[in-house]
């Protein structure tokens, strides 16, 4: 009979935020596949915790994902853990998920804290949802592309960034998305927690240091753009540069209301 891969979610900064079934999870495991092993050292010794190591991280997933099968397939319970939060959250743990279900071994999940959602209530803006986009890709063609459909999003966007990379994402997002409130959350969890609120055009953090969540507003601009007719302001944005379809589809975003509305009325508009 084959194992079960628990996935396991671990504090994301303090280490008393684990839960017992977590602990109770690494405890009974056969093996623990983990992002850094260096890292998860540290938590498993803070409770006394001694298992075999297995590496998985994001460069090797797919190979050390086929040894992690036959481990489970040999009846052994595998926990895989990433360094904080939740795996194959903006973390490894998809393609090992994946290749379970294929396989037909059962996968169960431990949930534990979470970044985003820490970060969301922390801040205390009052939206009826979110969209959660993880980090940014490296590239600024990749960055490009991979927002392109968000712009123009009702929503907050949030994104995960890392220190080095925290000033040239504030200088991307500002660039593509415009001027727009942002809380930055940091150091979630330890001492020096805290939420700071600028605009993209104004943003910089100085000695950057700790991981960080980014909560976009959305855009001002389209508010004030909805006291206009649906017509006016497709027209507007027309006029602006951009083509009938896209158009359509800010206006809707900027309005909350699916496209095909917005495009039923303005049918004749050239």
């Amino acid at each position: 009979m084959a194992g079960t891969l628990y996935l396991v979610g671990t504090p994301i900064g303090n280490l008393r935020d684990i839960t017992l079934r977590a602990l109770d999870t690494l405890k009974t495991a056969d093996a623990i596949a983990c992002e850094d092993t260096r890292v998860t050292l540290k938590l498993l010794s803070a409770y006394e915790i001694k298992k075999p190591l297995l590496s998985y991280y994001k460069q090797k997933e797919r190979e050390s994902s086929v040894k992690i099968i036959e481990m489970l397939e040999s009846g052994k319970n595998v926990a895989l853990v990433t360094d904080a939060g939740m795996p194959a959250i903006s973390d490894p743990g998809a393609i090992l998920v994946s290749e379970c279900r294929k396989a037909g071994i059962k996968v169960e999940v431990v949930p534990g804290a979470s970044a985003v959602v820490s970060a969301i209530a922390l801040s205390g803006i009052d939206s009826s949802g979110f969209t959660f986009l993880g980090f940014l890709p490296e590239k600024t063609k990749d960055k490009q592309e991979f927002l392109k459909d968000f712009i123009y999003s009702p929503q907050p966007l949030v994104f995960y960034v890392s220190p080095h990379d925290i000033n040239d994402d504030g200088k991307f997002l500002f660039e593509t998305l415009g001027e727009r409130t942002v809380h930055i959350v940091k150091e979630l969890t330890k001492v020096f927690e805290r939420v700071e609120t600028q605009t993209l055009g104004e943003f910089f953090v100085e000695e950057p240091r700790g991981e960080y969540v980014l909560i976009v507003m959305p855009s001002d601009a389209g508010n004030k753009l909805n006291e206009l007719s649906v017509p006016e302001q497709v027209k507007h944005y027309m006029l602006s540069g951009l083509t009938k379809k896209e158009a359509i589809k800010r206006t809707a975003a900027d309005r909350g209301v699916d496209k095909n509305t917005v495009y039923s009325a303005v049918l004749d508009l050239e």
